[in-house]
């Protein structure tokens, strides 16, 4: 039996998947597929339903370019408010004809003889020319590995799978996990529960939030003038450009922002006990920094403790800690993050038999994120060193949109079947890559994260300006890959 064939399969439903749809069909390529393995578009604004989420980078920039939204209703977007943007944008661009929902990958292999990929997913199979891979680096949850995990007799759940049926009102609550998203949800629980116990192996370090309700006046001058919408946004890429690379990565002129840190946590934490507690160690921008202006005031009620001994194991009746102390609670809630690289990229083997997720547990190789060897008529959405330190995932998204599109368009305008970055040209790339990550915040501010990876080494991060990286994606460059002519593949590029 034949099966349907693609020009291209996109792997995701979220904003990267949605600005390929937009960005193939703008180019005139038609016959493309994003397979979604929700009932919905969103991605992690899907998955992410926990009381308080919010994204943290202006509103203004983490919209798509193609689709300004004048109706942002502060300067941080609630989750419920992404989402429902995420599906206007579904909508009015008329992407929703383009996703197979329900439809999660299973395999995904590299057919060396017909020059194309053959996908598995749970709704049937298909072929393409390429595929690209959007599914995001959050998309995993991560559960740590710590004895008696599954012997615990209440209520547990992932920060990102959030029980909305189980009630907090009244239960003793443990928080295992100090993250972004536990920094956002633990001062939405604790008015409600009778206690809450924050179980922290590392502080974060929490600057002011500063998040402000849009006026009326602002959306109806946003609606009516668009240019005035996008002047503000340049305003703030260029604030967040600036800042965020000289304080977040650079580590000479972190101070400013590390004394605002400690200004944060001294005007909002008056017990000294607690605030030692809450001070970092570590270099300001070495892990996730925080905007959060409610976390602090949280931790200091009555009904929360911060525990910061290690975990020995978890009971039927609650989380022992190595100082030999039992905390009885109803309901574990995990904030302990994302399996980053996510493991759903196993579905994806390459020319060698590895799989996508096999070859950068070990080696993050790429090329610009968004190309590596072995890998032919692959491309990536923020795979290595494509995400931005300092600027929205959105912007690095729509470079890397731009990208891909053109190499479909130039495969097809130059009769190409089949291409593969060099193994030379990717090389130097991350000879490049970790030399421009040398002395940054990253490998030399204290701690470890998901940044980096077992040597210590930059491993995700693009580590310059994000204009530079806009520049480098303008336009494919074929010289830096291996072409094979149509002429030499079983088909064309269709």
């Amino acid at each position: 039996m034949s099966v349907p064939h693609h020009t291209a399969a996109v792997i995701g439903a979220g904003f990267a998947g949605l600005a390929l749809g937009h960005g193939f069909t703008e180019a005139g390529i038609d016959d493309v597929v994003i397979l979604e393995r929700g009932d919905d578009v969103g991605g992690v604004w899907r998955e992410n339903t926990y009381p308080g989420c919010a994204c943290d980078v202006p509103s203004s920039l983490y919209s798509l370019s193609f689709a300004p939204n004048p109706d942002w209703s502060r300067t941080y977007a609630t989750q419920p408010e992404i989402l429902d943007y995420a599906r206007r944008v579904a909508r009015e661009h008329d992407l929703e004809k383009l996703i197979r929902f329900q439809s999660e990958v299973t395999d995904a292999r590299w057919d060396a003889d017909a020059h194309r990929w053959h996908v598995t997913t749970t709704s049937g199979e298909l072929t393409s020319d390429v595929l690209v891979t959007a599914m995001g680096p959050f998309g995993d949850p991560k559960l740590p590995e710590i004895a008696g995990r599954d012997t615990f007799a209440g209520t547990t759940f992932h920060s990102a799978r959030w029980n909305h049926d189980h009630d907090l009102r009244g239960e003793r609550v443990a928080v295992i996990g100090t993250g972004a998203s536990a920094i956002q949800f633990v001062p939405e629980i604790q008015p409600i529960a009778s206690q809450v116990t924050v179980f922290q192996r590392t502080p974060a370090w929490v600057l002011p939030r500063m998040d402000l309700q849009a006026s009326a006046i602002q959306r109806k001058v946003f609606r009516r003038v668009p240019a005035v919408q996008r002047a503000v946004r340049g305003a703030i890429y260029t604030l967040i450009e600036g800042l965020g690379l000289v304080g977040f990565v650079d580590t000479r002129f972190r101070a400013p922002y590390e004394a605002a840190g400690r200004f944060q946590l001294r005007r909002q934490v008056r017990d000294p006990e607690l605030r030692r507690k809450l001070t970092p160690d570590y270099m300001l921008g070495c892990a996730r920094t925080v905007l959060a202006d409610r976390y602090y005031p949280a931790l200091g009620e009555e009904n929360v403790a911060v525990v910061t001994e290690g975990i020995e194991e978890i009971t039927p009746e609650g989380v022992r800690t190595r100082d030999g102390v039992l905390h009885e609670v109803d309901t574990i809630i995990w904030g302990t993050g994302f399996d980053v690289p996510p493991k759903r990229q196993r579905v994806v083997v390459g020319t060698t038999g590895e799989t996508l997720a096999d070859v950068w547990a070990t080696d993050t190789r790429c090329y610009l994120g968004t190309t590596l060897s072995g890998f032919p008529n692959l491309f990536t959405i923020l795979g290595p060193f494509s995400a931005g330190g300092n600027q929205s995932a959105l912007f690095m998204i729509e470079n890397q949109v731009r990208y891909i599109v053109d190499a479909v368009r130039t495969m097809r305008a130059g009769g190409i079947g089949a291409i593969e970055v060099k193994r030379e040209v990717e090389a130097e790339f991350m000879r490049e890559m970790y030399a421009r990550s040398e002395g940054s915040v990253w490998e030399t501010g204290g701690c470890s994260s998901y940044y980096t990876d077992a040597q210590g080494r930059n491993a995700g991060l693009w580590p310059n300006w994000s204009w530079e990286y806009r520049a480098r994606t303008r336009e494919f460059d074929p010289d830096a890959y291996q072409l094979t002519p149509v002429r030499e593949s079983a088909h064309a590029v269709a």
